[in-house]
C-alpha cells in the first residue's frame, strides 16, 4: 500500500512538473508568434503590402489605435486601413522600416509589448524621412492567431520648442 501510495505521488508530481514545461513551451512559442507578427508588419511597410499591414490586426471594429499624426485615434480597422494606405502611398521609392528592443509579455489568449520603430525613406515631394517611434500594442489571440487589438505610437517632445522629436534615438 506505501509502494503505492509513493508511485501514485511520483506520477502526480511528474504529471505537474511535465504540465509546467508544457506551459513554458506555450509562452515561449506565444512570444515567438507575437514577434514574428511584428517582424511581419515591417516586412509589409518595407514592400508597401498595404493587406499585409492589416493583417496583423484585429479585423472589426474592436481595434483602437493612438497615432502621432491628426487625427490621432482611429477606432475600427477600416478607419486605421485609410490611415495606413496614406502613409504608404506618401513615400517615394523604398522605405526602409526597422524594429529594434521588442519586449513581449503573454499569458493565455491576452499579450502585450512594446518596441522601437524607425522608418525612413523618401516622400513624394523628396523630403528625406527618419522617424522614430515608440510603440505599445496589446494582442489578442484569436482563433488560434495573435492579432493587435490596442496600439499606441508616441515620439518624445522637445520641452524647450515644445516640438514633437521624430529623430531621438532612445
Amino acid at each position: 500500500m506505501k509502494k503505492l501510495l509513493i508511485m501514485t505521488a511520483l506520477l502526480a508530481f511528474g504529471a505537474a512538473m511535465y504540465a509546467l514545461v508544457l506551459r513554458a513551451e506555450a509562452k515561449t512559442d506565444d512570444k515567438a508568434e507575437i514577434a514574428a507578427l511584428e517582424h511581419h508588419l515591417m516586412s509589409s511597410i518595407r514592400t508597401k503590402d498595404l493587406d499585409g499591414v492589416m493583417s496583423v490586426y484585429v479585423p472589426d471594429d474592436s481595434l483602437f489605435v493612438f497615432d502621432v499624426i491628426p487625427p490621432r485615434q482611429y477606432v475600427g480597422v477600416s478607419a486605421y486601413r485609410e490611415d495606413w494606405k496614406g502613409v504608404l502611398a506618401s513615400f517615394n521609392g523604398p522605405i526602409t522600416a526597422e524594429i529594434s528592443d521588442l519586449r513581449i509579455t503573454s499569458s493565455n489568449n491576452l499579450g502585450f509589448g512594446h518596441n522601437i520603430q524607425h522608418i525612413t525613406g523618401t516622400d513624394r515631394s523628396g523630403k528625406s524621412v527618419d522617424w522614430t517611434f515608440r510603440v505599445t500594442d496589446c494582442y489578442r489571440k484569436i482563433n488560434g492567431k495573435w492579432l493587435i487589438v490596442h496600439e499606441h505610437y508616441s515620439v518624445p517632445v522637445d520641452l524647450q520648442t515644445a516640438k514633437a522629436d521624430l529623430t531621438s534615438k532612445p
